[in-house]
């Protein structure tokens, strides 16, 4: 099954999937594996490493893959970084934390594609009225940094769909065809994967926060308010339902445990940013059998649908 709309045309793809910006995580190995399979691979900048993120640029253009960048706003304050990501050829941009006037014009001006992530309807519509060429929308059941007031993507999807009319991405609660199948329905002409891209096998994470995953329930994931900053959805922890209970700072446990948390696997050592998805996530599998299956149920999705509906 081959799509046609325009994110696919914006993004240059097959298939209107996208992988989530993860820091340290949405690197060439993962982002490669799903520009392999016909999908959208995204370079994070979210770690601010931008010397290792030029490398896995690189590597990408390399292969010859079809793949974007996000700019994470909050996190990356280089001046220059429209120049540093226009400069290395990429065509198509993420925009996040932060607001859409920020980069939108300077980065259009470039002749870039670009797409602003936002959590609520008045984002949606300031980042239109910035000029972004579309949207990724956001529910707040997703994984990693939040609204401090959530919206559930069955909610917020229709609402923006019904008052812009630029391409939506939908992302949060998204890891297979019947999800994705909803969120078309609800106006989304593509999908974004997060936590589903974080238990795959390319996946460069520790094997630990990988299992700890696949066996979440619904309900293993912690909403974490920090004082004037950003929300976080994270997997529950001890640690986690400590801060969750207002005991320490969330982002200080996030910022000093990347290493331990995301590559050695200590979950109570730092915050694991997960989705309430993983309820959902039963196995740890290849990137192109989960954009295969996606695809598939999809369709499958869409004929059961159809057979619905008499003449």
């Amino acid at each position: 099954m081959r799509f046609d709309n325009r994110v696919t045309r914006d993004l240059g793809v097959d298939i209107p999937i996208l992988q989530a910006p993860m820091g340290w995580i949405a690197r060439a190995p993962l982002a490669s594996a799903v520009s392999r399979a016909g999908a959208c691979g995204i370079i994070e900048t979210s770690s601010g490493e931008l010397d290792a993120v030029r490398g896995e640029i690189t590597k990408m253009k390399e292969a010859g893959l079809s793949f974007g960048v996000n700019i994470a706003q909050a996190f990356v304050r280089d001046p220059s970084i429209v120049e540093f990501v226009a400069g290395e050829g990429v065509r198509f941009v993420t925009t996040s934390a932060g607001s859409p006037t920020q980069y939108t014009r300077s980065l259009k001006d470039q002749g870039l594609t670009v797409y602003h992530v936002v959590p609520t309807l008045r984002a949606a519509i300031k980042a239109v009225e910035a000029g972004v060429d579309g949207l990724v929308v956001e529910g707040g059941e997703g994984g990693g940094f939040k609204t401090p007031r959530p919206v559930s993507s069955l909610v917020l999807l229709p609402l923006v769909r019904a008052a812009v009319d630029v391409p939506i991405i939908a992302a949060g609660g998204i890891c297979d065809g019947v999800s994705m199948a909803a969120a078309f329905a609800l106006g989304a002409e593509g999908v974004q994967m997060g936590t589903r891209m974080v238990s795959a096998t390319e996946s460069p994470v520790h094997d630990g926060w990988k299992n700890a995953i696949v066996d979440a329930a619904e309900t293993d994931t912690c909403f974490l308010r920090t004082e004037g900053g950003p929300a976080l959805r994270a997997l529950r922890t001890k640690t986690t339902e400590k801060f969750e209970a207002g005991d320490g700072n969330a982002m200080a446990g996030l910022g000093g445990g990347v290493k331990d948390v995301y590559f050695e696997g200590k979950l109570e050592n730092g915050v694991a940013l997960t989705g309430q998805v993983a309820g959902r996530i039963d196995s740890v599998r290849p990137v192109a059998d989960i954009i295969a299956d996606t695809v598939k149920e999809f369709e499958e999705a869409a004929a059961r649908l159809s057979a619905q509906i008499k003449d």
